[in-house]
């Protein structure tokens, strides 16, 4: 008679969940090619040009809720203050094996804060799960140094990316291997 083993949390792959900026990430930047390259599924907001947090925290809590699987959220600039405040109210962060923040999005500086309402200030609640913040040294949407700070509030282990601009489509990434590398840990169930 044979076993069947039932594997636990840890062993299951997780569910990638693209978490795009303010206006989306188009058809170049990494995220979309990754969704392309690997299957990942992005968390479609209602309205990418005039976002309202409460909508986008609501839109990601019933993503992650209907995912039979844990989660490993990948997010970019303003997805990386959604996740902050969706780790805050959630309670399903529990489901959430890491997640990557790229390039956040300073949404209290004074040139972005009006295109935002509602954003700021930003929540720096340390994260009830691992992550990783990876930051450009010349990112015109955040300061290296208030990235830096962002990383130690959250409790992400910091990425230097160098001298990049805003980690998107400009940045010249093309698929960004070298980002996504960075998930393997999570993706084998390791991190």
């Amino acid at each position: 008679m044979f076993h069947v083993k039932q594997a636990n949390a840890d062993q299951v792959a997780p569910q990638v969940l693209m978490l795009p900026g303010w206006q989306g990430s188009g058809p170049d930047h990494w995220q979309s090619r990754w969704e392309a390259l690997h299957g990942y599924a992005r968390v479609e907001q209602h309205d990418w040009q005039q976002p309202r947090r409460g909508d986008w925290l609501a839109r990601l809590d019933e993503t992650v809720i209907d995912s039979e699987r844990p989660v490993l959220l990948v997010a970019h600039s303003l997805g990386c203050v959604l996740v902050a405040a969706w780790a805050r109210f959630s309670r399903h962060a529990h489901k959430v094996r890491g997640a990557l923040l790229v390039a956040p999005g300073d949404v209290e500086q004074p040139d972005l804060a009006p295109a935002l309402p509602g954003w700021a200030p930003i929540l720096r609640d340390p994260l009830p799960f691992p992550s990783l913040l990876v930051a450009s040294r010349d990112d015109p949407r955040c300061r290296f140094e208030r990235a830096e700070q962002l990383a130690r509030d959250w409790g992400s282990r910091l990425v230097d990316a160098g001298a990049r601009g805003h980690l998107n489509a400009d940045s010249g990434l093309g698929d960004w291997p070298e980002g996504h590398a960075l998930l393997q840990p999570w993706l084998a169930g390791a991190a």
